[in-house]
């Protein structure tokens, strides 16, 4: 059965209309903006998980203690070298 030409162009502008809106979802959900939100909220959301904060917990605490390490081992070593440098100049 062949159709009317009236109910092919009311397809049409049907799909149009539907192809449309489609088109500003995508460019509304593309968006610089929007994509910034979807990042930071994805962030905040895993910043939010627990194993999350232990980990980062723990790393900040290594690096704590890493730099509290080098910080005492350096005042030793000075200490170190100044005597050496006393124990020298008595020769």
């Amino acid at each position: 059965m062949a159709r009317d030409i009236n109910d092919i162009e009311r397809d049409l502008a049907r799909t149009r209309t539907q192809l449309a809106g489609t088109l500003d979802e995508l460019a509304d959900r593309l968006s610089p903006s929007a994509l910034a939100d979807n990042a930071k909220d994805q962030a905040s959301a895993w910043l939010q998980d627990e194993t999350v904060q232990k980990i980062l917990g723990g790393i900040a605490a290594g690096a704590v203690a890493l730099v509290g390490i080098k910080f005492f081992n350096g005042r030793k070593r000075k200490k170190e070298l100044k005597e050496l440098q006393r124990l020298l100049s008595r020769r």
